[in-house]
């Protein structure tokens, strides 16, 4: 699984052009490729709504190391939307991008994107989320199933705090359009599934949600608690989701006392967990990730060989796509510095004047 593997990939022509577009970034400065024209990258991010990541944390990563390497790149984001997503990729095609790197919004648009850009010449990585059935060259991206066995775990740790017997826990997933979604569901099913059938555990409401949204998980939620009162944790499956229930679990002053998990270490999650009302998330170093999609990209627009450290199965594909996959790592209170220390998040972000004295209390100084 983690055997390194060396692939080559010619490289596209590629010319240098800016879009304009919404919510891209783009940069014309670039050093000369193997054919002596500049290599230029093309990203397409999904959303802001989902998570704050997509443009707090993965656009600046990948734009400061494009910068870095000196290419051209063109970074935009299709804000939820399908149509969006397809133009962006066809002008970045027509501009000459040589390699294009996207965050699917679903495997069926990602899909055909990949296609058109594959017939094009033009050298692909899907960024984050495997598109299912897809032509991506590479996939970069963490072990999602150890993602969310962490949050499994994470949450059995904090019930046992909690002293629950035979605890009943709602799990509130991901987009059902989202491979990532199912991943992150079969590591924390395979740690909750085996409490479930031995009665350590009872199975409450289990419900996705769609495109992550979190104002209709606020709303799932809630129609979990008044349907089964008697619910003791809550497997939120990002900090969005987590958040979305918490609010809700504030209004009947339970926020706090019914342990909820979290993902991808927002300011906000990370808030929630200081303040108690929540109990872990899992902290995915996206300047890993986004440097090493970087490397990768940058290396295939100048011809040159790429390295990655693994093989993941496209079941709908049934292929072994290469891939460079991250280590994630689980967040309690305990340990919420190691975050700021990382350099993911600041101090002046997270320690706002409602939190400072939760940060000192936290050792974050």
């Amino acid at each position: 699984m983690r055997k390194g593997l060396l692939l080559t990939v010619a490289s596209a022509t590629l010319l240098a052009s800016t879009l304009t577009a919404c919510g891209d970034e783009s940069s014309s400065d670039g050093a000369a490729g193997s054919d002596g024209k500049k290599p230029k990258i093309g990203v397409i991010l999904p959303d802001s709504k989902s998570s704050d990541r997509w443009e707090t944390a993965d656009r600046k990563y990948l734009a400061a190391a494009f910068k870095k390497a000196g290419v051209d790149y063109d970074i935009q984001n299709a804000q939820g939307d399908k149509q969006t997503f397809q133009t962006i990729a066809d002008q970045m095609i027509t501009s000459g991008v040589g390699v294009l790197i996207i965050v699917n919004l679903d495997s069926g648009t990602g899909k055909a994107v990949l296609d058109k850009a594959k017939s094009q010449g033009v050298a692909t990585i899907d960024y984050d989320r495997l598109t299912l059935g897809g032509s991506a060259q590479y996939y970069v991206s963490f072990d999602n199933v150890e993602v969310g066995r962490l949050q499994g775990e994470g949450l059995g740790t904090c019930l046992a705090e909690k002293k629950a017997e035979k605890p009943m826990v709602a799990e509130l997933n991901g987009s059902p359009t989202d491979n990532n979604a199912k991943l992150f569901a079969e590591g924390y099913d395979g740690v909750l599934d085996p409490k479930y059938a031995s009665g350590e555990y009872v199975k409450g409401p289990n419900q996705s949600v769609p495109d992550w949204d979190n104002a209709q998980a606020g709303t799932i939620f809630e129609q979990m608690l008044t349907k089964e009162p008697g619910i003791d944790g809550v497997l939120a499956a990002n900090d969005g989701l987590g958040n979305a229930a918490i609010a809700i679990l504030r209004k009947q002053n339970r926020n706090g006392k019914v342990p909820v998990t979290g993902q991808d270490a927002t300011v906000q999650g990370l808030q929630n967990i200081l303040a108690g009302d929540q109990c872990m998330t899992v902290y995915k170093a996206i300047k890993k990730e986004a440097d090493a999609t970087a490397e990768l990209a940058i290396s295939l627009a100048k011809g040159e060989k790429a390295e990655t450290n693994a093989t993941v199965r496209d079941p709908e594909g049934k292929r072994d796509v290469p891939a460079v996959l991250e280590t994630p790592v689980a967040i309690f209170k305990d340990n919420v510095k190691d975050v700021v220390d990382d350099g993911y998040v600041t101090k002046a972000e997270l320690c706002t004047q409602k939190y400072a004295d939760l940060c000192a209390e936290a050792g974050i100084k």
